[in-house]
């Protein structure tokens, strides 16, 4: 059977639950029984508004053996933001916990989703497991990357492409290290999910599961390696700063290999973690969603850690072209030398199927094969790639990507609002956080209260802005169109408004 995979053991480190392999698969069978009473059939949707947990694994596995597909949804998104991914995806079941929302199970409801609740979803009878057709080309995951306010863009894995990944990453980095593999990033986007979870986990290794940038796991982060005897783990560069200055390396030297990826990593830091976990192998990784995550690293014998060095593909093959016209990308002549900085493209058998019913973005990203990531590269004579910055605009908080034409969408829309313009920041702890300009018709303390609380009705907490900039104008092109850097350089040589005075609230309460 497709499905047949050889799952591992569950764990979570910080409450100290655990599913043997047995267990995982008698809860996903008898959650697949659940599911299909609910009328669960091929090719329908389900939203999973929680992760990093024991029942997310064995509920993806009950969505898969009935031909289904999963998607996960980031917990943290408020209710307007996922009543627009559902109106799109129309999922047939919605499943919480009990960290969900309430609220959030009431516009599911409304929209038409039945809500299970994945605490109860394991119970029922001993009847044999329903089972509909699986195949290879099976949609399996859908991945929200941005849109949660505005189109979304939703990439799709089949089971043909998520095994093209897992399959090149035991070609290139074997499984033996990942024997006991702690993920500690979110499930609800690639990294976490496709390759540090899956990618062991369906490989038949052990899986410690734990909530996702928890300060109080990142205090005690080498205590809980010797603990568990943790030999593989992956991170983002803003994981570290934390981890480097507060917490005690650990002594018992178990881990074979780490990863970190999601965001440029200095060599500074690199070097760093190197000593912290007194192993060689750290390897940078690169890949994105639309390739199943990790599709080129460093593991290279005898390598010098740089900045901006990616290494090698993994199951894929890399280009660095001049143009980003999908009609020419294949022409020789647009290849760029060692040395100089181009487009990067990619081409891979786990390369998505598409966006999610958006053939117009796919047609703009995609052409025979070849995908344009958006990211800015160059190969030097070695044949070693190396990524030097970024085409698109998105804002990496902390390996969390943020789009900001989802948070100019929400403040366009308040009644207020002429025009808004939001940008990236640098921060020396997330790598980038979030600041906005905006021109209202009435510049006032009261209305900038509202807004604000408009904003945090309709926003993610991790996507509110940080500093707040009023301007007489958003500077535009002839074209009306606008230049976010040069907004940004603007705004960098004002001061940003008084949040703490205005909304009269503590500090802690800013984003």
């Amino acid at each position: 059977m497709l499905l047949d995979l050889q799952v591992g053991n569950l764990i979570e480190p910080v409450s100290g639950r655990r599913w043997n392999r047995s267990e995982v698969l008698r809860r996903a069978d008898a959650r697949t029984r659940h599911f299909k009473r609910a009328g669960l059939a091929a090719a329908d949707r389900v939203f999973i508004h929680y992760g990093n947990r024991l029942e997310f694994f064995a509920d993806l596995l009950s969505i898969w053996r009935l031909g289904a597909c999963a998607v996960p949804v980031d917990p943290r998104l408020t209710p307007y933001e996922i009543e627009n991914l559902a109106r799109l995806a129309a999922p047939r079941l919605s499943l919480v916990d009990d960290t969900t929302d309430t609220s959030t199970a009431s516009v599911m409801s409304a929209m038409g989703s039945e809500v299970i609740d994945c605490r109860s979803a394991g119970d029922g009878g001993e009847n044999a497991m329903p089972s509909n057709p699986v195949s290879f080309d099976n949609d399996a995951i859908i991945l929200f990357t941005s849109g949660s306010t505005g189109g979304p863009k939703g990439v799709v894995h089949t089971h043909r492409s998520l095994r093209a990944r897992w399959n090149a990453l035991r070609e290139n980095l074997g499984v033996e290290a990942y024997a006991r593999t702690l993920c500690a990033l979110p499930t609800h986007f690639g990294h976490g999910l496709i390759c540090n979870s899956l990618f062991p986990w369906l490989s038949g290794s052990d899986l410690f599961i734990s909530e996702p940038f928890n300060p109080d796991l990142l205090m005690r982060f080498g205590k809980l390696v010797d603990e568990h005897k943790i030999t593989a783990l992956s991170s983002v560069p803003s994981f570290w700063p934390l981890v480097l200055k507060v917490t005690r390396p650990p002594k018992e030297r178990t881990l074979r290999r780490l990863h970190c990826g999601s965001a440029p990593l200095s060599a500074a830091t690199w070097k760093d973690i190197r000593r912290w976990s007194e192993t060689e192998d750290v390897l940078n990784t690169y890949g994105i969603t639309e390739t199943g995550s990790w599709t080129a690293g460093t593991n290279i014998d005898g390598f010098v850690p740089e900045d901006g060095l990616i290494g090698k593909p993994w199951g894929a093959t890399i280009r660095i072209v001049k143009t980003t016209d999908p009609d020419s990308a294949e022409q020789s002549e647009e290849e760029c030398r060692a040395g100089e900085a181009g487009h990067v493209w990619i081409k891979t058998p786990a390369l998505m199927k598409g966006y999610y019913q958006r053939d117009d973005l796919t047609r703009q990203s995609v052409r025979d094969g070849w995908l344009l990531t958006g990211d800015i590269g160059w190969r030097d004579d070695r044949g070693l790639f190396y990524l030097s910055g970024r085409e698109h605009e998105e804002i990496n908080k902390g390996g969390t990507k943020i789009y900001p034409a989802d948070i100019d969408a929400v403040v366009g829309n308040f009644e207020g609002t002429r025009d808004v313009v939001t940008f990236g920041i640098d921060d020396s702890l997330y790598g980038q956080q979030v600041a906005i300009a905006v021109a209202l018709d009435e510049c006032s303390d009261g209305t900038v209260r509202r807004l604000y609380q408009w904003t945090k009705q309709r926003l993610a907490q991790h996507k509110i802005p940080l500093r707040w900039y009023l301007l007489d104008a958003i500077p535009r092109s002839p074209r009306g169109k606008i230049n976010r850097n040069e907004v940004r350089d603007r705004c960098l040589k004002l001061a940003p408004l008084d949040l703490n005075k205005i909304l009269e609230i503590s500090e802690e309460n800013v984003p």
